[in-house]
């Protein structure tokens, strides 16, 4: 009699199992933490438009490209630098064709309202003597923290500021020195600067483009992704209008039709 009701019990469970809709699946994405301002809500809408999942952690794109060559579980590399999902593919660890451009970052300095920075001076206002701090991302594994050096260099100023420079280990934990009061002023994201919890706080002014090699940001699906097709989805999707516009929205600039840079 057990027996009976046990498997009467089990077949009821597998019965109810099979009405139920299947969950769509989804993907896991390592993404550079100057998206953080804008990812969440393209992510968002392609969960509305498709019922696929996206979970995504943000953080440095050197760090992202080691971890994801040491097997990370990651679908899709969204990189602040393209040469890491270029590498990645070179080595046999991402989708074969997959390294696509979303877009080109921007770089800007950044400095709370009511301070003593007069961010309309430019990098130039760097070297004033009540700026003790420099916030920028640690340009030995962020694209952002070697544009940020790469500008200072070419205004002649970086030997003149090494020494306040303070290290985020990404753009964003950067900006977060800045907006805190750790640090008097910071190179950051421009993407970070329109931020909703920086923008009503603080001024920029943005470091011309000849000043730096251009930020190109590219993605990339990891060859062990499980969820390949949706990931091809998934990047297809930040191509759209919708997510060019919401790009365009917090300063990245989309390549050109011919590839060229904008």
């Amino acid at each position: 009699m057990h027996r009976t009701l046990a498997a009467g019990l089990v077949a009821g469970l597998v019965a109810l199992g099979a009405g139920r809709p299947a969950e769509a699946p989804g993907i896991r994405v390592a993404a550079a933490s100057d998206l953080q301002t804008v990812l969440p809500a393209i992510a968002e809408r392609f969960q509305q438009s498709t019922g696929r999942q996206v979970g995504v952690t943000y953080g440095s794109s050197g760090n992202f490209f080691s971890q994801i060559q040491n097997g990370a579980p990651f679908d899709v590399f969204l990189s602040a630098d393209i040469e890491y999902p270029r590498r990645l593919e070179e080595a046999g660890v991402a989708e074969p064709g997959s390294t696509v451009t979303y877009g080109f970052g921007r770089i800007v300095v950044w400095a709370r309202r009511g301070g003593r920075v007069d961010v309309r001076r430019g990098l130039e206002a760097l070297t004033d003597a009540q700026v003790r701090r420099i916030a920028i991302a640690n340009p030995e594994h962020a694209p952002y923290g070697r544009a940020a050096v790469a500008a200072l260099r070419h205004e002649g100023l970086y030997d003149r500021v090494r020494s306040k420079l303070v290290l985020g280990e990404n753009v964003s934990q950067a900006a977060q020195f800045v907006h805190s009061g750790n640090a008097e002023a910071g190179i950051i994201a421009q993407s970070l600067a329109l931020a909703p919890t920086l923008k009503p706080d603080g001024t920029y002014y943005e470091i011309p483009q000849a000043f730096y090699a251009p930020i190109e940001q590219g993605a990339v699906i990891v060859k062990a992704s499980a969820n390949k097709a949706v990931a091809r989805e998934f990047l297809g999707f930040l191509r759209t209008t919708e997510s060019v516009r919401l790009m365009q929205s917090f300063g990245f600039a989309m390549p050109a039709a011919d590839g060229r840079v904008p």
